[in-house]
């Protein structure tokens, strides 16, 4: 399991010119899964966003994590994490599970990530477009 994570200060995501989720200050979380992963990573790495101290305190040091700034998430599945760019041109996504394993996946890791924070979220398999004001910028990879 791969996410990527942005601090923002606004995103949101539409589906068929339809918002489907909307955040203000929080994390976009981009996340992608691969064969092999189950629901004990997305437990793990959930209560590691969850705690992530990437916010600023009041002397300017990142020290402040989500619940400590009134935060929220936004989180979007993402398959082409996992791209492989290493031969030719054109990216192999072998590597990404397939729908039927990266789905339920998913799923259970935004129901994790809801036990620390308001969490939305895109559709899964849909053809997003993701807005975001990117907070820094700062983005961190969890695996």
């Amino acid at each position: 399991m791969r996410t990527v994570i942005q601090r923002v200060t606004s995103a949101s995501v539409t589906v068929d010119g339809k918002t489907v989720g909307s955040i203000g200050r929080g994390f976009l979380i981009l996340a992608g899964f691969t064969d092999g992963d189950t629901e004990a990573d997305c437990i793990r790495i959930a209560k590691k966003i969850g705690g992530l101290r990437i916010f600023s305190d009041e002397n300017d040091k990142i020290n402040l994590s989500l619940s400590d700034v009134g935060g929220e998430v936004l989180c979007i599945s993402q398959f082409t994490l996992y791209a492989d760019c290493s031969h030719g041109n054109r990216p192999s996504f072998i590597k990404a599970a397939r729908p039927e394993t990266a789905e339920p996946l998913y799923e259970f890791f935004c129901k994790e990530l809801e036990k620390y924070v308001h969490t939305e979220r895109g559709i899964f398999g849909a053809d997003m477009k993701v807005s975001l004001l990117n907070d820094g910028p700062f983005t961190v990879i969890v695996e």
